[in-house]
């Protein structure tokens, strides 16, 4: 399980994990839970190229950030590590 620390978010920590590409369980510590919960479901088995693809940029209100948005970066810093 890999842990992230999100900024400007509600949330305070994202965990997530990746198997073979693919998305497994995402955790959201704070924020939202209904909303967290369900992008958690929608996003499992997803690649993690898709998921970058369409969370990165969403922002929450006037924050220039989101939930989603932050793990997008929490998988693009993922992949950099992992040398992708």
């Amino acid at each position: 399980m890999q842990a992230y620390k999100p900024r400007g978010t509600c949330s305070r920590e994202i965990d997530f994990d990746v198997r073979d590409g693919k998305i497994g369980e995402v955790r959201f510590v704070g924020g939202c839970p209904g909303n967290a919960l369900g992008l958690a479901a929608l996003l499992h088995g997803m690649s993690v190229d898709e998921a970058i693809a369409r969370l990165d940029g969403i922002r929450c209100g006037r924050r220039s950030t989101s939930c989603p948005d932050q793990l997008a970066q929490a998988l693009k810093q993922y992949k950099a590590a992992a040398g992708e």
